[in-house]
């Protein structure tokens, strides 16, 4: 097991992560690349509200996910509903 941040992934937990996030090796790229997930998962700074954006919407391009801010990588849009998040309107 390592430790990154408050979070606990096993070894060989797959792309998902023990808890369904995605995993991020240490001193490794952030990213879809990382986490071979391509939803991004973003925390509205005015709101707090959680978006999830897909490739090919209007701001997908520009969202920069923060893991410390809670922000996350999604492998599908059912896990991102059942997370709680909702697509982005735009």
């Amino acid at each position: 097991m390592r430790l990154i941040g408050l979070m606990v992934f096993a070894a060989g937990a797959g792309a998902a992560g023990v808890y369904g996030f995605a995993q991020t090796p240490v001193g490794g790229t952030v990213g879809a690349a990382a986490s071979g997930c391509s939803i991004k998962g973003n925390v509205s700074i005015s709101t707090g509200e959680r978006i999830y954006h897909v490739p090919g919407q209007m701001h997908y391009a520009e969202t920069v996910i923060s893991p410390q801010y809670g922000e996350r990588w999604f492998c599908s849009e059912a896990d991102a509903i059942a997370a709680g998040w909702r697509k982005s309107r735009v």
